[in-house]
This record gives structure tokens, sequence and C-alpha cells, in this order.
């Protein structure tokens, strides 16, 4: 597609390329009432679209953002994007968007295209909180603006915003162990994934609270989607001899808990009644099943508002001092953890 040019314009015209710009910007001054009505109304007739990548630039600025998500089939992602988009717009700013597909060679490849398309600030969630922070540290000291958030690699010199995963997988831990139940499956996400290890360290001191044995059979690493929870679940059943069966489940993500929910329903085993369901959640996804699960659930406008707030400030002033936000999650107790 042949896009039309302040020279295309000026050719038609007979006159120079200064005096159609001028125009374009209604500059009375130097550009008499007529050749400004000329030159626009020539504009308009031959399709012209300032280029506003080129006028940004110019002012050493794109008002554009790029936001990397590690993948797309958890909807959190996705709606705390959408509110990203919303807020970065009241500021006038756009929002390009990719996703890494839990690869950190993707990921690396997103960054440095959106480096290439000049964005004036990246908001990151990563695939691994190890392998790329060499990559990270040498474009913070470049002072390109980086905000993690969600996901996020301890140790770099940058702003983050995350929710307190300690916090909430504890207080989950407790509200089953509350209501009896002592052999817990937990379903884990990947040691790559920053927030495995603080929820593994809470079901560890949970446990250890309560006096309740660690049990490493009742731990399973696995992936986080529905598939990966389904066959955790399944290969859990097959092993597991009749006197060590759990008695609750507590799932690194809401689509694992389906998963699992799923294969336990086809097998006739009750819920709650048997066997107790919760998981760590970023949407109402689990309130959308039968019975609901019970969730912690991530704080995703409060998440996207302190992204925004601090990823702008790094903009305004990249020698505005980094800030590490950790906010408090939401427990939702519903029907897969309350006994009739």
């Amino acid at each position: 597609m042949k896009h039309i040019t302040i020279k295309d314009i000026a050719k038609v015209l007979g006159i120079s390329k200064s005096t159609v710009s001028r125009a374009l910007s209604s500059d009375s001054q130097n550009v008499s009432k007529e050749t400004i009505r000329k030159v626009l109304d020539t504009a308009d007739k031959m399709g012209y679209r300032k280029n506003e990548m080129a006028v940004n630039l110019r002012h050493r600025s794109t008002k554009t953002i790029g936001i990397i998500l590690p993948e797309a089939e958890t909807s959190f992602y996705m709606k705390f994007t959408s509110m990203v988009q919303h807020l970065l717009q009241l500021k006038g700013y756009r929002l390009l968007l990719a996703i890494s597909d839990e690869d950190f060679i993707n990921e690396r490849s997103n960054v440095e295209l959106f480096d290439k398309y000049r964005v004036d600030g990246l908001l990151i969630s990563t695939c691994h909180n190890k392998a790329n922070y060499d990559f990270y540290e040498s474009f913070i000291k470049r002072g390109i603006p980086i905000v993690f958030f969600d996901r996020i690699i301890q140790g770099l010199e940058c702003s983050s915003v995350k929710s307190d995963d300690y916090k909430a997988t504890f207080f989950l831990m407790e509200h089953l162990i509350y209501d009896g139940r002592k052999r817990i499956l937990y379903l884990a996400g990947p040691d790559h994934i920053s927030t495995t290890a603080d929820r593994m360290r809470a079901y560890h001191d949970t446990l250890s609270k309560h006096h309740i044995s660690y049990d490493p059979s009742l731990v399973i690493v696995t992936g986080t989607n529905e598939e990966d929870g389904a066959a955790a679940m399944t290969a859990f059943l097959d092993s597991c001899p009749p006197q060590e069966m759990c008695d609750a489940l507590f799932c690194f993500t809401d689509l694992q808990a389906v998963g699992a929910k799923k294969v336990l329903e086809k097998r006739g085993i009750a819920i709650p009644e048997t066997i107790s369901i919760a998981c760590m959640s970023g949407t109402r996804m689990a309130a959308l099943v039968s019975p609901a699960i019970t969730t912690v659930e991530r704080p995703m406008l409060k998440m996207a508002e302190e992204a925004v707030r601090l990823l702008l400030a790094k903009i305004e002033d990249i020698n505005t001092p980094s800030e590490k936000v950790v906010l408090p999650a939401e427990m939702f107790i519903r029907a897969s953890t309350r006994r009739k």
C-alpha cells in the first residue's frame, strides 16, 4: 500500500514541500489562507494521513507502550491488558501487544522488536524468573523504562507490581485445614515461574504451623493449563493407594483446577464431600463452573493501575526511584470447599 506523502502533494500543486508542511499545520503567518485551503483540499482528496510516528520521533517519543505477556490462554492476562490499554489511552498512549508463549527466547525477541519500534516503555510479565536477567539488566542500564507485573525477576533495578502470593496461598491453605482437611494435594507450577517459590514456601509453612507432616507424594509439579491439571490428577489417582488418598486439592491456576475437577467428576468422586478444591486465580472463571471453585484472586484493576503509574513515572523521569509494589489478594469461598 502506497502512503501519500508531503512530497506527493507538493508535486501535484507545484509548490515546495516546506510550504505544504506549513499549510498542513495551518501556519497562516507564513502561508496564505488560499494556499492553506488548496493544500488541505488536495491532501483530503489524495487520502493523505499525517505520519504520527515520524512526528513523535522528532519529539523523542512515540507515545506507544509495549506489553509482553507470558501466555494468552489464561483470561487474566488479556483482561489485564484491556485495563492497561484503557488507562494508557486516557494519558494519550497506545499499546502494542506481544505474547511469549511461555518461551524466554520468544520473550527476548519481543523485547528487541519493541526496542526497534522505539516504544516509550515496556510492561512485562516474564515466563522465566532467571533466563533473561542479564538481557533485561542491559536494557535498564540503557535507560529503557521497564515495569514487571505479576511474574517478575528478582534483583533488577526497576519497578514491579505483584500480588502477595505467599499470604494468599497461606490463607487458602488454612481455609482447607480449618475445614478438617489434612492431606492436601498441591498441583504446583513450574519452577521457572516467579510465583512458584512463594506459593511452595507458603504450602510448607502452613502445614508446619498446623503440625501436619509434609508428604512429597502430595506435591506434583506440572504445567498451568487445563490439560496439565487433568493429567496430573489422573496420574495421582491411578498411582495412589486408597489409604493415602488426598482429601483436598490446591491448584496453582484455575485452569489446572478445572481440568482436575473434570477428572474427579468423571470418576464419581464427590466435590467437596470427598475432596475439596481451591486454587489461585486471576479471573472469575472459577465461579462459572459447578460447583463453583474457592479461589484467591489477584487484584487485577489495582495491579493495572499501579503498573501504568510506575511506568509513566519512569517515562517522565528515568531517575525516579524504583518501587516494588506488593498487593493483597482476596479470597472467595465457594461451593467447592463447603461441605453440606
